[in-house]
């Protein structure tokens, strides 16, 4: 385990300003996809919903659909407008989209999550999970108290979120029963990043990578691991095992 976590220590975002390196990340992320994209493993083409963060739409994750799509995927925007939070339209039109595309492709779903939209997806998880193959959140909190994240009033709203049983002072997404990963950066400005890390389990993962979190969708390294797990053949998981050339590109690797 690692040792700052272990300790308890920076449970706190880390400075804003390191949000500003977001920009970079874009950037590379423009010049790099392509390669990102050829060098990644590939399966079979796969139905994907990507989820935005809060106060962002589809248009935040173009970049990241886009390049999954040239992969041969099959990836699909929320068409929900805005993510104000987590109130009934959002909650009824996500719970509606899931079913049309697994009924629509005849397979549960990947579904892939930014901040808020990593919650989400770990929600659908433990409500439908004949309906979703695998969860991949992008600096999501999934354990947070209220009094540890710059947005922790949208946890007062989760409780109405299909009946989450969590208490309105804290948030457990640790355990989900699908398989999952969590990509993270201790160098999140807006959430706790050590709250985004879930407890690697027999189909569970944790990885670390170098980035922000405004960044997190255009992450080079983060569009690394979401191709590798979304690559794997269906009714199968495997730990994340990037090649040892790349292992520079991730701080940490945890599964259980």
């Amino acid at each position: 385990m690692l040792k700052a976590f272990a300790d308890q220590e920076n449970l706190r975002p880390a400075s804003p300003f390191k949000e500003i390196l977001a920009l970079g990340e874009i950037c590379m992320f423009i010049a790099g996809a392509p390669l990102t994209a050829l060098i990644a493993p590939v399966g079979a083409p796969r139905p994907i919903l990507v989820l935005p963060g809060f106060v962002t739409g589809d248009s935040s994750t173009i970049a990241l659909r886009g390049a999954l799509r040239s992969m041969g995927h099959r990836p699909h925007g929320w068409g929900l407008g805005l993510n104000v939070g987590p109130a009934s339209h959002i909650a009824d039109g996500i719970a509606r989209l899931v079913s049309e595309l697994a009924d629509k492709y005849q397979q549960p779903i990947d579904v892939v999550g930014w901040s808020l939209g990593g919650i989400y997806g770990r929600i659908l998880a433990i409500n439908r999970p004949e309906s979703v193959r695998q969860v991949i959140s992008l600096g999501s909190p999934i354990q947070v108290s209220s009094d540890e994240s710059t947005v922790s009033g949208l946890l007062k709203q989760l409780g109405r979120f299909w009946g989450y049983s969590g208490t309105s002072r804290r948030l457990d997404l640790d355990e989900i029963p699908v398989p999952s990963t969590t990509i993270w950066t201790r160098d999140d400005g807006i959430v706790p990043g050590f709250r985004c890390r879930q407890t690697p389990r027999r189909n569970s993962e944790a990885i670390e990578v170098y980035g922000t979190h405004c960044g997190m969708g255009h992450n080079s390294s983060a569009l690394y691991v979401i191709a590798d797990r979304i690559a794997q053949p269906a009714n199968t998981w495997k730990p994340f095992d990037p090649p040892a050339k790349m292992n520079r590109w991730f701080r940490n690797i945890e599964s259980g």
